[in-house]
């Protein structure tokens, strides 16, 4: 995917004088992924040819600083977006030497942990600054009081309408109906706008019976986008935005690369509350939908199957 070019255009953008290709390998089904080898040290650049590709690597950029920002997981540190002159997008980021998922399975269930409850501390933390004497004039309250996030994200390819809101029920029932929207788009299916139809009024009962605080998400964490170095966990290709902490779960109990070590760390921090296991098929419904979405009618079955069963809980 038009490398030839890619040294000359990473000196310029990047201010460098030495690239040399480390070797391809890395992305996944929707990008490309390649090492340099640098004078700023060793990057990995992950190109993309589409046209969406600006969008989905700006929101990705900004998603990764927002995560390193709150020092509870480690994520590559992001250095920049830039148009590529033959098409797409390019997004530069520290290279990790990465292998496996299984050595710091304890430590990656608390960071996450960590990560969902770093908004409530800021919270705490901002309280405690109002009714400081030693508040510093014109100091920035970090706490973030609403769902959303400050730019557009894509999960997978497909952007993700992340403007605020105050109640979590609209917002992400939302998201479900953008999923099935895009499905009656291409497929047309009676069976799941009916289904669809019925289920939506349902959705704010799951929700009766607890308080939602925004969290800082990664927003897509299966077992694709987790890792390890020789000194921890590491998470990447995040789609971030502030929701509920239980979504996170939903497609990480879906496709493996999680253990029961991981969700009992998890736990330890962040207990289970009423109504878990239903709201964790809501949030499967939602990766199930975006699946269909961006792999075809294989996922269909599953995600027929789950609306019916939630309409008969």
């Amino acid at each position: 995917m038009y490398l030839s070019d890619m040294e000359d255009l990473l000196k310029s953008e990047l201010n460098l004088s030495d690239v040399k290709l480390y070797g391809e390998g890395g992305g996944g089904q929707i990008c490309q992924g390649v090492g340099y080898m640098t004078d700023m040290g060793h990057l990995f650049v992950k190109l993309n040819a589409g046209k969406g590709a600006r969008l989905m690597f700006d929101g990705e950029y900004e998603s990764l600083c927002a995560l390193q920002n709150t020092n509870t997981v480690r994520v590559p540190k992001p250095i920049k977006v830039f148009d590529n002159p033959k098409g797409g997008a390019v997004l530069v980021m520290e290279f990790l030497d990465m292998t496996g998922s299984n050595r710091y399975s304890t430590q990656l269930g608390e960071n996450i942990a960590r990560l969902h409850l770093h908004n409530e501390e800021q919270e705490k933390k901002s309280k405690l600054k109002e009714t400081s004497v030693h508040k510093a004039e014109g100091e920035v309250n970090s706490y973030v009081d609403k769902f959303g996030f400050h730019c557009t994200t894509c999960c997978g390819f497909i952007p993700q309408d992340n403007s605020w809101h105050p109640d979590w029920v609209t917002f992400f029932s939302r998201k479900l109906q953008q999923q099935l929207d895009l499905v009656q788009k291409d497929y047309h299916d009676s069976e799941a706008r009916d289904l669809w139809s019925q289920l939506q009024r349902k959705i704010p009962a799951y929700f009766k019976d607890i308080e939602v605080r925004p969290s800082l998400l990664h927003g897509d964490l299966w077992g694709g986008n987790i890792s390890e170095t020789d000194t921890g966990p590491v998470i990447f290709d995040p789609a971030s935005f502030y929701g509920h902490h239980e979504y996170e779960l939903g497609i990480a109990s879906m496709f493996g690369g999680f253990d029961s070590k991981f969700f009992k760390a998890y736990h330890s921090l962040i207990p289970m509350a009423p109504g878990f296991s239903e709201r964790q098929e809501l949030y499967k419904l939602f990766n199930c939908l975006n699946h269909w979405n961006h792999f075809g009618g294989g996922y269909r079955g599953q995600s027929v199957s789950i609306m019916r069963n939630l309409l008969h809980k």
